[in-house]
């Protein structure tokens, strides 16, 4: 567990689309994941967004979350 700040999350719309949402305050279902890489692979591997909205979560978006992990790193 994580203070929210410390996370980034994910969101799927009423409408069925998966946005990031660094708001925190778009409507819908919301998934969060941790601000490392290491993280996102293992949430990548293990399918944790598709599972957590029941349905498949594209290659690009967490290719959007990778690269906004890195722009947070730096």
């Amino acid at each position: 567990m994580k203070p929210k700040v410390e996370l980034i999350r994910v969101v799927k719309t009423p409408e069925g689309e998966i946005k990031l949402d660094f708001s925190g305050k778009l409507n819908g279902r919301g998934a969060y994941i941790c601000k490392c890489t290491e993280c996102l692979k293992k949430a990548e591997k293990a399918n944790a967004l598709g599972r957590a909205f029941e349905m498949p979560v594209s290659a690009e978006l967490y290719q959007k979350l990778r690269e906004e992990i890195e722009l947070l790193d730096k």
